[in-house]
């Protein structure tokens, strides 16, 4: 499998929170959650946590389902920290998570959060892949936001009824201090015969799509044939100056030769 990636910060001077890596039959895409006053509870941070997250899989990767290979990361790196900061905290770092792995012929994969994995099949439309539940419940607390002044107690109260539907039933899920988290990810698996490639976008990425509509699935598949991913991150920036939409991290892995040995 050859993968190649770019990753870039919303901005010049700031952390780039999200990770991306590959092993020869893996690759792992982690976007990390930012919020206000993280620094308090972790002295770490929270692209500490991302490339730690990101790391701990690339090293576990086997032959284990990727629902457990993600709960002991999680589990690890948790650990890793336990003693220094307050992980049970609710602003304490968490993150998205987006993997894939070469096994008997298959591409399994993995999404726990709003990353996406789109698998470009050799005949019909891609396959996508992502977890729609952080956005849908999100979506449902911005006329208050919205109708609240930004930084007034009332504010705040909203956002914290938002981050309650965190890792809990009935809401969404991030990998941040629980395990068990790891048992609410979407996963599947496809016939590598049946693919051309496949693609990990955070969602700073897949905004070219989701946000800004520039373009369709198949339309990133044929950018990212013909100009890579550094293409598709130039036109989500244009986009986000253009309509004055604050920048995100933005980060693709392209997995391409999937059939053959090495990266």
């Amino acid at each position: 499998m050859r993968v190649t990636m770019t990753s870039a910060a919303a901005r010049t001077g700031r952390a780039n929170e999200d990770f991306t890596g590959a092993v020869p039959t893996a690759a792992v895409l982690i976007d990390g959650a930012g919020i206000p006053g993280t620094e308090s509870i972790c002295r770490h941070g929270v692209a500490w946590y991302a490339s730690r997250l990101g790391s701990g899989l690339l090293s576990l990767a086997g032959d284990r389902s990727l629902s457990a290979v993600l709960a002991e990361a999680i589990e690890q790196v948790t650990d890793d920290h336990r003693d220094t900061c307050d992980v049970a905290d609710p602003i304490s770092p968490s993150a998205t998570v987006a993997m894939l792995r070469l096994a008997d012929g298959l591409i399994e994969y993995l999404v726990l959060g709003d990353s996406y994995l789109v698998l470009d099949r050799v005949e019909g439309a891609p396959l996508v892949v992502s977890d729609p539940r952080e956005v849908i419940i999100s979506r449902s607390y911005e006329p208050a936001l919205a109708a609240a002044a930004a930084g007034s107690e009332e504010y705040r109260r909203i956002l914290r009824d938002l981050r309650a539907n965190r890792n809990q039933p009935g809401g969404f899920w991030l990998a941040k201090d629980d395990p068990r988290a790891a048992d609410e990810a979407i996963t599947g698996s496809c016939p590598i015969s049946e693919l051309t490639g496949a693609v990990l976008l955070s969602n700073g990425a897949s905004r070219i799509v989701d946000r800004f509509r520039l373009t369709d699935w198949p339309g990133v598949m044929a950018v990212l044939a013909s100009s890579g991913p550094a293409e598709i991150i130039r036109r989500v920036r244009e986009a986000e100056a253009r309509h004055a939409v604050t920048a995100d991290d933005a980060t693709i892995a392209h997995c391409t030769d999937l059939g053959e040995a090495g990266n």
